[in-house]
């Protein structure tokens, strides 16, 4: 079977001539991606391969929470090179939504955190536990991922939770972690971490601020919810 690449198609249909002529926006999601896979393979051409990526809202629900290499690689067709160019898009992707200076990042309340934090955490496929330091005035000083996976009292220990706040000499922190099923509803686990972490920052006079859990568009806080 004749597999048709970007240069059979009409001149004003292909990704690139359309972006230049009516802007990025025009373009959908697949012709985005195909623009960054550049070429196909024998089987496939780049749009082929780029609209399997993006079906039935893949670049939602696969692709913007993709963070390694290897779940790139596992879709046929990207190679190395082509999933390093594809991953680097996202994380710039993510990054520009979240984007301002971070001493100039202030949270004034939970929401504040939690609109900062929802582009990274969102659709991350699995729980990611991140520390954010903060100074006296509750300006963010840094952030720091403390763990990657199934959350546990093990994996969320109060070393590895208060050392950057130690190094960074940090006034407070907050604690959050997302929920890849979308629910932000805290588990027991969720609870005795939070609990947890909260008595070691008297013991180390470094609060602990509040604890969000990112779900998909909404989170819980700790501190809204009186749980803290």
């Amino acid at each position: 079977m004749h597999i048709k690449t970007i240069k059979e198609i009409p001149l004003n249909d292909r990704p690139r001539e359309k972006m230049a002529n009516n802007g990025a926006a025009a373009l959908t999601d697949a012709e985005l991606i195909a623009i960054l896979l550049r070429t196909g393979t024998t089987e496939k051409s780049a749009i082929d391969i780029a609209s399997e990526m993006t079906a039935d809202g893949g670049l939602y629900k696969r692709l913007a929470g993709i963070t390694h290499l290897h779940e790139l690689t596992n879709i046929k067709g990207l190679g190395q090179a082509k999933a390093a160019t594809v991953l680097a898009a996202l994380e710039i992707g993510r990054r520009i939504a979240s984007a301002k200076p971070i001493e100039k990042i202030h949270f004034g309340c939970p929401l504040d955190a939690a609109s900062f934090l929802m582009p990274r955490l969102r659709y991350a496929a699995k729980e990611q536990f991140v520390v954010i330091l903060l100074n006296g005035k509750n300006k963010v000083i840094g952030t720091e991922v403390i763990s990657e996976g199934t959350l546990s009292n093990s994996l969320v220990h109060p070393r590895e939770v208060y050392a950057p706040a130690l190094l960074q000499h940090a006034a407070a922190i907050m604690v959050a972690h997302n929920h890849p099923s979308g629910d932000p509803a805290p588990s027991d686990e969720d609870r005795e971490i939070t609990k947890m972490l909260e008595r070691s920052g008297k013991v180390l006079n470094i609060p602990l601020i509040d604890h969000l859990i990112i779900g998909d568009g909404t989170y819980y806080s700790f501190l809204e919810n009186e749980a803290l």
